[in-house]
């Protein structure tokens, strides 16, 4: 039992922070440079998307090891996750157009493209290719939806101090973005060989 948990500490910390998605494997940048600008913003979008990565990530295990394995259609899998991902991201849509409407028109069109985010799909498809089990699909796509969650925190406190730097002309807003998430990116490399997975 003790030796399952650490398994899963390990994979939720090599999700979430060494093989963080945004620093290290460089996915989702439309999203990240998008809703960082301000911190409200980064943690609404922090929880929409980790809600949206774990509950796909359930979704497609089951779809994938009860449904597509046993009737030989793998390799529809990226289609199907897709599918999959649109439904649930239509149905957060609507969600917090209810419950939040603030919140919804002040991340836009960022809300839609969770739908074709890249780190999305890439959760069940790397689920789907290392074959986790059930649980560690969860604690992967908890751990990836954290982790970006981590850097758009990291990104939004950062830009919001930023408004008030004295930023040379040529490197203010998107040039200083870029390398501030080059910078952050390379001291999360310090992570990297913490956890072999």
């Amino acid at each position: 039992m003790e030796q399952e948990f650490l398994k899963l500490f390990e994979l939720f910390i090599a999700a979430s922070v060494i093989n963080n998605f945004v620093f290290t494997r460089f996915l989702g940048l439309c999203i990240f440079f998008g809703v960082s600008k301000k911190m409200e913003t980064a943690i609404g979008m922090t929880i929409t998307f980790t809600a949206v990565m774990v509950v796909s990530a359930a979704l497609s295990w089951l779809v994938f090891f009860y449904i597509m394995i046993p009737l030989e259609i793998t390799f529809l899998k990226i289609v199907i996750f897709i599918g999959i991902v649109a439904a649930f991201v239509q149905a957060s849509d609507t969600i917090m157009r209810k419950i939040s409407p603030g919140l919804y028109y002040k991340l836009g069109v960022y809300l839609a493209l969770i739908a074709t985010n890249c780190i999305i799909i890439a959760v069940p498809l790397i689920n789907a290719g290392e074959k986790h089990t059930f649980i560690e699909s969860l604690v992967f796509g908890l751990g990836s939806g954290l982790g970006f969650g981590l850097a758009l925190t990291i990104m939004a406190s950062i830009r919001e101090k930023l408004e008030l730097a004295d930023v040379p002309r040529p490197f203010r807003g998107m040039p200083i973005a870029w390398v501030t998430t080059a910078l952050i990116a390379l001291a999360f490399t310090g992570f990297s060989g913490l956890i072999t997975l």
